[in-house]
């Protein structure tokens, strides 16, 4: 017995120690693998510990190796007139669209209040013009056609989930049995954008097809688990299905469907889940609520892509027009 606990344990300080490495080698590492210098790593870290999410770090630190690579020197060595060069390059040059400037804004910004202080007018100074780019959307029929040519049940359980939860990718991947909740038909979503928690009503449909999907593996844990090569380690999986997976599936059917020139995504599923909603009828605060946005504002982009009500308007103002004149 004390031979099996000691095994234990040392299966458990190896586990641990496998991890933390693992860890640390993803604070000292971009995401294309390369190096990150002694700076950037303890800019990443203080974003850490300001609370950013994973892949708002990414973006940032990646910010910082552009500003780097203009510079070809330590961003900490920087003038303020090296950071106005580098905001006119990436403008008049480079030409980057306003959302990247936007990135580049934010994280330089962060990077020199935080990590490197400086108090410079130019970080002040920078606006940037946010463009209304309308979100693309297919209607439920369409939304039903794209579902029934996914063949594998594993991807048609997720792209169904998606859509029918309006989760983002990384939300649905990293869904757990203990996320729903079948006694209230809510599923728990704490995986999401900026760690904020919500819950999501939980469609009868959608339960059925969870837990038809879920008797096929039995994961302790992962409702979406990663089936390894041989397609057989979905019930010991420690990972969920990979991004690069599940985006080669949606590729491979908007190419059979021919809707690869429409800007279709996985997340325009999501973009249709609330849509679909607001043209049912659902009130525009409480999809905030399920998307999970922060702010009104966020959602209010969906009356844009839909015409409901239009119709009445329509014919209320030419009435009101008739009146006057």
């Amino acid at each position: 017995m004390a031979s099996y606990r000691r095994r234990l344990f040392l299966d458990a300080s190896i586990e641990h120690r496998r991890r933390w490495q693992l860890l640390q080698r993803m604070s000292t590492v971009s995401k294309d693998n390369n190096p990150l210098s002694p700076i950037a790593i303890k800019f990443k870290q203080d974003l850490q510990l300001k609370g950013l999410g994973e892949r708002t770090q990414q973006a940032y630190v990646r910010a910082l190796r552009k500003f780097t690579e203009f510079l070809q020197r330590q961003p900490d060595s920087a003038t303020e007139d090296d950071l106005r060069k580098y905001f006119l390059f990436i403008r008049n040059q480079k030409h980057f669209d306003s959302s990247s400037i936007n990135v580049a804004q934010c994280g330089l910004k962060r990077f020199f209040q935080i990590t490197c202080p400086r108090d410079w007018p130019t970080l002040r100074l920078l606006r940037v013009k946010r463009e209304l780019k309308l979100p693309t959307v297919i209607t439920i029929d369409e939304v039903q056609i794209l579902l029934k040519v996914i063949d594998k049940p594993a991807m048609r359980c997720f792209f169904t989930t998606v859509y029918n939860l309006g989760l983002r990718l990384q939300e649905a991947l990293h869904l757990e049995v203990s996320d729903i909740d079948s006694k209230r038909m809510l599923v728990h979503v704490h995986r999401g954008k900026g760690a904020k928690d919500r819950l999501v009503p939980l469609p009868e449909s959608t339960l059925l097809a969870l837990r038809e999907f879920y008797a096929t593996h039995r994961n302790p844990t992962l409702i979406f688990p990663a089936e390894g090569r041989d397609h057989k380690q979905a019930k010991t999986a420690t990972k969920p299905m990979s991004q690069s997976s599940v985006q080669l599936v949606i590729k491979a059917v908007l190419e059979q469907l021919k809707w690869d020139q429409r800007g279709i995504s996985t997340h325009t599923l999501r973009h249709c889940y609330a849509t679909h909603l607001l043209e049912d009828g659902v009130n525009l605060r409480l999809i905030q609520k399920y998307l999970g946005h922060a702010s009104l504002t966020s959602t209010m982009v969906y009356l844009h892509v839909t015409t409901v009500g239009e119709e009445a308007a329509i014919a209320k103002i030419n009435s009101l027009m008739k009146r006057k004149s």
